[in-house]
């Protein structure tokens, strides 16, 4: 594990400030009870100002909220949770597989991505059920909520997301899928991966995220292939079933995907319907919408 903190720590391992953390965890509050009052009401056309009501802020501050927290405008970011928003990310779907092939995990294309090295868990280790493994986890701010990272000593083996009050809530859900790891809380350990993860200044190719994908082999097929779908893109699942000559599994592709243990960062919200819904997601659909929105401001919202 020490190993691991010296590559990811990027020389400082100062803990977040209770202040920023309270900021960064009051912001995603107030974007998420936007999204979703933006995603009820979408047909009538809701005002900056309804929305501003929502989130219990003043339309100044509903500004200033998604131009500090995305990059956009709240026009702009709803926007970008429309259908025809969500159908031009899938445009050329299966060609997006097909370059990523061509190009490489850090092509040209991937020029707003965070950087990602991956290795997959043999299938004998996996079967145990994480049996000798030792896993580190914390809780930490994000754009999307309260973070829950583990980490092995061979790099990020899971990353959810929660809501106020649901924090063990979903640590248990991770926990489940190593029931016979030894889970360790570690703060310190898993912060300076929470900076790599999502602090975007650190996004170098030179220095890309170590991440372990624990799962079946059908299931390490699905998330190698989400890794492939650059930022500002997105794909459907009979894309992904055809890309992995599966072209009868969408459901099946579906299912591997819900499964995902390292949210965000296998990019499991870039994945969609071929209509361009955006389906379910297991960490809620307005964190889902939310990482869309989020993305497309770092991609080059106004």
């Amino acid at each position: 594990m020490m190993n691991l903190a010296r590559d990811i720590a990027m020389n400082d391992h100062r803990p977040i400030k209770p202040g920023l953390r309270d900021a960064a965890l009051r912001d995603y509050d107030s974007v998420r009870r936007a999204i979703g009052f933006m995603h009820g009401q979408w047909k009538d056309q809701p005002s900056i100002e309804d929305v501003a009501d929502a989130a219990s802020v003043t339309p100044d501050e509903l500004h200033h909220l998604f131009r500090r927290w995305a990059g956009l405008t709240p026009k702009a970011f709803m926007q970008a949770l429309t259908l025809d928003h969500a159908k031009m990310l899938l445009r050329d779907s299966a060609s997006v597989l097909d370059a990523a092939l061509d190009s490489g995990l850090s092509g040209p294309g991937r020029l707003h991505d965070l950087f990602v090295t991956h290795e997959a868990m043999s299938p004998g280790e996996w079967k145990t059920g994480g049996a000798g493994m030792e896993l580190r986890y914390g809780f930490h701010p994000s754009p999307f909520g309260t973070a829950i990272v583990i980490a092995s000593d061979r790099g990020l083996a899971g990353l959810a997301f929660s809501d106020p009050g649901e924090e063990q809530a979903g640590f248990a859900d991770m926990a489940r899928r190593w029931p016979a790891a030894t889970l360790i809380e570690d703060m310190e350990a898993t912060a300076p991966l929470a900076r790599r993860i999502f602090d975007t200044k650190l996004w170098r190719p030179d220095q890309p995220l170590r991440v372990v994908l624990i799962g079946t082999d059908f299931e390490v097929r699905v998330w190698e292939t989400l890794l492939k779908i650059p930022m500002g893109r997105a794909v459907s699942y009979s894309d992904i079933a055809c890309k992995i000559e599966k072209p009868k599994a969408s459901r099946a592709v579906g299912g591997a995907i819900g499964r995902n243990p390292i949210s965000f960062v296998v990019p499991c919200h870039r994945a969609m319907g071929k209509s361009g819904a955006l389906t379910g997601y297991h960490w809620g659909i307005t964190r889902k919408q939310a990482m869309i929105g989020w993305e497309a401001g770092q991609v080059g919202g106004t």
